[in-house]
């Protein structure tokens, strides 16, 4: 730079001193006040300022060129190791569970009694509630006792036929008299049951809508208990049919929860084979496990989605990617590093693939092991000799 602005200086010292006499005549010029020739001047004092710049960079270039001790751009670069790269696709999907479920009544009744409250963990099969079943249990009663005497004259009945004593028919109508009791009983047991509320499956019991004494009967309105299973819990998630391929079952998922801010890994369970023609979309199923019991129906969740992986990929920053006028992109490689670290920037065309964050996969002119300009990249040139002060690995 100093040298540029003493060249100016004599440049312009010479200007000066072989042309007083046009000076003078400047000034002569601007006394007499005629427009037309100061323009004139003008224009001819601009074009040789114009030619002297350029025969100063002229100069300037020539030192560059015959300098041993210019100034080389500083640099850094690191060396390109093939890498696995998992490309995801991120999507808004809400927990939900399959089992989530309200409780009617089998049977129209009075709520007679409620054994659990919100928040019970129940097993399946447990007693929930009973409903007045209008002394069905005393006709169950009944019934069992006839059952009983049945079954004592079809099992004497059977001995003396086993004895040749008595006929085939007596015996045959003891054994239909028994079974028919067996079965009315059984039938009048299943009906009582029904008014028994069990659990369908183990959960908890989220909330208890009606109370005892209400009159209830099977349908909506009548509902009495919600039950919950945290435990089998999963996400629907509406994939863009243009993953079809590539979103199949047993493929990575992360699921994150922005109001648990937590992150947990899972994989998916099952692709849908159906195309929603509303959204061009199919539905991919990701269960998601729920230890801590903080994971709740409806929660919504980021989901990505492993749709692409690259065992050898080689990844660059998107930062050091330049692009020319022709649209192509291009990078620097550190080439005939010496052992004073200077090296020659090769300008080198690349074609890209996939980008995760500030990641890029370059699928083509790049070669692992090469040195790739880093820092500085943006100041460098093609074929310019360039200082490296920092190796790193990738």
């Amino acid at each position: 730079m100093k040298t540029k602005i003493a060249l100016l200086f004599v440049a312009v010292s010479l200007l000066s001193a072989c042309n007083n006499n046009e000076n003078d005549s400047v000034e002569s010029l601007v006394a007499q006040g005629d427009l037309e020739k100061i323009r004139a001047k003008k224009g001819e004092l601009t074009a040789q300022v114009r030619r002297l710049e350029k025969e100063l960079s002229l100069l300037d270039s020539a030192i560059d060129a015959k300098s041993t001790n210019h100034k080389m751009p500083l640099v850094t670069t690191y060396k390109i190791e093939k890498k696995t790269f998992q490309h995801y696709i991120e999507l808004q999907g809400d927990v939900t569970t399959k089992q989530n479920v309200l409780v009617y009544p089998e049977m129209p009744g009075t709520l007679l009694k409620i054994y659990v409250t919100e928040g019970d963990r129940v097993s399946k099969g447990q007693l929930l509630a009973t409903l007045d079943h209008g002394g069905m249990a005393s006709q169950l009663q009944q019934q069992k006792t006839q059952l009983a005497l049945a079954e004592t004259t079809f099992e004497r009945q059977k001995r003396l036929w086993e004895q040749k004593i008595g006929t085939e028919i007596q015996f045959l109508e003891a054994k239909a008299r028994y079974e028919a009791q067996a079965d009315a009983v059984r039938q009048l047991q299943s009906q009582l049951d029904k008014y028994s509320i069990r659990a369908p499956f183990n959960g908890i019991v989220d909330d208890v809508i009606k109370d005892q004494g209400t009159v209830v009967s099977p349908g909506p309105g009548s509902e009495i208990f919600r039950i919950v299973n945290l435990s089998d819990m999963f996400i629907n998630v509406d994939v863009p049919e243009s993953h079809l391929t590539s979103v199949k079952e047993g493929k990575k998922v992360q699921v994150y929860f922005p109001v648990l801010n937590d992150t947990i890994d899972s994989k998916v369970r099952q692709a849908g084979n159906y195309i929603n023609p509303n959204n061009r979309a199919f539905n991919v199923e990701v269960p998601v496990p729920n230890k801590n019991g903080q994971i709740k129906p409806n929660l919504s969740a980021k989901v990505f989605i492993n749709d692409y992986t690259n065992e050898e990929a080689i990844l660059i920053p998107q930062g050091i990617i330049s692009e020319n006028a022709e649209g192509e992109q291009y990078v620097y490689v550190a080439t005939e590093v010496d052992k004073e670290n200077t090296a020659v920037a090769e300008k080198r065309i690349i074609s890209t693939g996939k980008s995760q964050g500030n990641l890029v996969e370059v699928v083509e002119g790049l070669s692992d092991g090469e040195s790739l300009v880093d820092e500085g990249a943006r100041r460098v040139k093609a074929g310019q000799e360039v200082q490296i002060i920092k190796q790193i690995a990738e």
